[in-house]
């Protein structure tokens, strides 16, 4: 059987999610997985206010950079499941509420990267809509999101996602670090799958599955914070 990491970065600005995400990991109905979150807050009152809820967690760096304190950590994630044998890294961040059957189904794709559908705001001029952090394709300039009528079409090769519920084979880990570049806006959820595209591993989604995204009560912006 398998043997999955899973976890994900997480800080203070997470809280407001923490009750539902810790009830959402142990949901999860596959039976061989581990936790570890890793706390990058300033201070340690977050990280035992995690342990309150009895989940796993160790302290990550804090940099004044989000993007560094968020690489940093999950690079820590990505060493463990190298040297202690994991089979997978389930990158699950702790605003995203799986399924509690997301693995099983995962694992029956036999595929080395795999992710499920969650949707974001994504503004455009000044236009906003709510949309699947889901790519097709890239052409030069030009990403094609997902579209609506593609959902529920099963499993679909795609070119980019975001890191918020990804299945990670250690063939990859081995290969591709978390990175980003400091010159460009984007996270280290683009580079990372780019630096896939350059290895030729294949990136898919599960469009049948579909994950709940809690930025409805957020209390802050990504705009206001430090990158």
């Amino acid at each position: 059987m398998k043997k999955i990491l899973v976890g994900c970065p997480t800080s203070d600005y997470h809280e407001y999610s923490l009750e539902e995400y810790a009830k959402a990991l142990k949901a999860l109905t596959y039976p061989n997985f581990d936790i570890l979150l890793v706390d990058n807050s300033k201070d340690d009152n977050y990280k035992k206010k995690i342990e309150s809820y009895s989940l796993p967690v160790i302290k990550g760096p804090w940099f004044e950079s989000a993007r560094d304190r968020i690489i940093a950590s999950r690079n820590i994630l990505r060493q463990k499941a190298l040297d202690e044998g994991y089979d997978y890294f389930f990158s699950l961040e702790q605003d995203v509420l799986p399924p509690p059957d997301i693995l099983e189904n995962f694992l029956e794709h036999k595929k080395r990267i795999i992710t499920a559908i969650y949707f974001n705001t994504l503004t455009k001029g000044k236009e906003t809509r709510f949309l699947p952090l889901i790519w097709t394709k890239i052409d030069k300039d030009l990403r094609y999101i997902l579209k609506p009528s593609e959902l529920n079409k099963g499993l679909k090769q795609i070119a980019i996602s975001g890191l918020g519920c990804i299945l990670i084979h250690k063939t990859i880990l081995s290969k591709v670090k978390f990175r980003y570049e400091p010159k460009e806006s984007a996270f280290d959820d683009v580079y990372f799958s780019l630096d896939c595209k350059k290895n030729k591993f294949s990136f898919y989604v599960d469009t049948n599955i579909v994950c709940k995204h809690l930025i409805k009560n957020r209390p802050w912006d990504w705009n206001d914070i430090k990158n």
